[in-house]
């Protein structure tokens, strides 16, 4: 029996609803071997009763917090424990199609590159509208004339972002790009020997960015494989994923991942931030606020309502975020559910 060369590991985006689906997709259609480390950061009882029987059945190591983690922090958890050449990062929101490993796995070994993607597509119908085909991610300088300041700014674009595959398919072509995306990422793991774990105080957003960016300062190389084809689902949400939604796209988290991205980096504090920062809080808009208001005005836009309605999502948003923090200093205790128990067989402590 041939060993894994990969581990994947499944984090929460932003809601728990979504996981029956995503896990069931990654055993239906995966056909070469892997190990799987799932992360389980405080899903509602009946997602963390699924994921304990899976674990059972499936043989594979489930890790359960009993609150709610930050991305990175739910990948690094996992990454402690990662054995095998590769890491695979994927969503608990993503689902795949046959092959897309494969096919993953045969660009890195043909082109030693660090990081792979594949096509991620977003939304239903499945795998028919490109999030992500690779992408740009670099720092330039800027320096006007006559000025001795030198303005260091990110240089950021999505590839066919938004358009059908069935449109582009023929330019759809296996690329060397500068960023992938934690919907689906596979990783060389010796790579963090060099770059450090991913970095926990990017909370909410510019992760991949933060970390393609590090794979390139190492002279790593990043690819994007089209014949890989996934699809990350977004919505709609049940009431059980309110609070950890409200909490993952809050205006807190963002603007501390925008500052300390932007510090780190040594960057400018241009209109690529300053859009960011015009735009906070739309995921909770879009996904929460105007469904609502639809739904009580009969299925029509209602701007005033909608207006009235963000206020006080302001308001709860900073409600949830203040009684997260308060919770603690963000250690949580991690319950390690082995494959080869039907037991708790740890309890660890982590930062």
């Amino acid at each position: 029996m041939m060993l894994p060369k990969v581990t994947i590991v499944v984090s929460p985006r932003e809601r728990f609803s979504y996981s029956r689906e995503s896990l069931e997709s990654l055993y239906e259609h995966t056909e070469t071997p892997f190990d799987l480390i799932y992360v389980d950061g405080n899903s509602p009882a009946p997602i963390q009763q699924y994921l304990e029987l899976q674990a059972k059945e499936k043989g594979f190591q489930l890790l359960r917090t009993e609150t709610y983690l930050a991305p990175n922090q739910a990948r690094n958890l996992a990454l402690d424990l990662v054995k095998t050449e590769y890491v695979l990062f994927i969503d608990n929101d993503v689902v795949v199609t046959p092959g897309w490993l494969d096919r993953l796995l045969e660009c890195a070994t043909e082109t030693k590159s660090v990081v792979v993607c594949p096509l991620t597509c977003i939304g239903n119908p499945l795998h028919e509208t490109i999030h992500l085909a690779g992408g740009e991610a670099r720092i330039v300088l800027e320096q006007k004339p006559g000025k001795t300041k030198v303005k260091r700014k990110v240089h950021e674009k999505h590839h066919f972002v938004n358009r059908p595959v069935a449109e582009v398919l023929e330019q759809l072509h296996r690329n060397q790009c500068e960023f992938a995306e934690f919907h689906c990422m596979l990783v060389r793991t010796e790579i963090f020997l060099r770059t450090g774990k991913l970095d926990e105080a990017l909370l909410s957003t510019r992760e991949h960015i933060d970390f393609c960016m590090s794979v390139t300062n190492t002279g790593g190389t990043i690819y994007c494989e089209p014949a890989s084809v996934v699809t990350y689902v977004p919505g709609p949400l049940q009431w059980s994923d309110m609070t950890f939604f409200m909490l993952r796209w809050s205006d807190a988290w963002e603007v501390a991942s925008l500052e300390h991205f932007r510090t780190k980096w040594e960057l400018t504090e241009d209109k690529y931030f300053k859009k960011r920062y015009s735009r906070l809080g739309q995921r909770r808009h879009q996904a929460i606020v105007r469904p609502f208001v639809k739904k009580i005005a009969f299925g029509n836009r209602n701007p005033f309502l909608e207006k009235i309605l963000i206020s006080v999502d302001r308001i709860i948003n900073r409600y949830v975020t203040s009684r997260f923090d308060r919770a603690g200093d963000r250690k949580v205790e991690v319950k390690v559910l082995k494959p080869e128990s039907s037991q708790v067989l740890e309890t660890v402590s982590s930062s």
